[in-house]
């Protein structure tokens, strides 16, 4: 049977409402690996002159969850940053998603943070990983990358951090 987005928005759906949220998060990530291995459902969601961005491809207004599609540019690199109280799946279509999770050496009170990265590995097509709240991680594509992101509520309405290394601070988004 061919995975599809409605039936991985119904699974993904049993699973946060069964918990506890790390079970939920590794079978959604199990979930969506098996979704992007679906040629039909890669088709339907890219092209290859789909635009860089991201799109809503499934809001659920229940429990706030979103299936987002992301266009990666090639030699994009993010900065560390946390999804603050919300939770993160992420996965390839296409391409590579160099992940990175960092932890902080000094003490949360010093007023300035230093991280160090703790484990880098590579997202490939069919593969999906998941980032828990408050986990600090980054992302890097060396090329052009097909990703789907779900997370647990919209991440740009929330208080997460972002670290800045110029300054040395972890800043708190409003």
């Amino acid at each position: 049977m061919k995975a599809t987005l409605e039936e991985f928005c119904v699974r993904s759906r049993e699973a946060l409402r069964e918990g506890p949220l790390e079970k939920a998060l590794g079978k959604i990530a199990a979930d969506l690996a098996k979704l992007l291995q679906e040629p039909s459902f890669v088709d339907a969601t890219f092209t290859p002159d789909t635009p860089v961005g991201k799109r809503t491809l499934f809001h659920d207004p229940e429990l706030d969850f979103y299936v987002l599609a992301h266009v990666q540019a090639a030699g994009q690199k993010g900065k560390p940053h946390d999804h603050g109280a919300s939770w993160a799946v992420y996965g390839n279509a296409a391409g590579v998603t160099t992940m990175t999770d960092w932890r902080r050496v000094n003490g949360a009170d010093e007023d300035h943070a230093e991280l160090e990265p703790a484990r880098t590995y590579d997202l490939k097509p069919g593969h999906a990983f998941y980032f828990g709240p408050h986990v600090m991680h980054s992302t890097e594509h060396k090329e052009k990358a097909w990703v789907i992101r779900v997370t647990g509520t919209d991440l740009d309405s929330i208080s997460r951090y972002r670290f800045r290394p110029k300054v040395d601070r972890m800043l708190e988004r409003a």
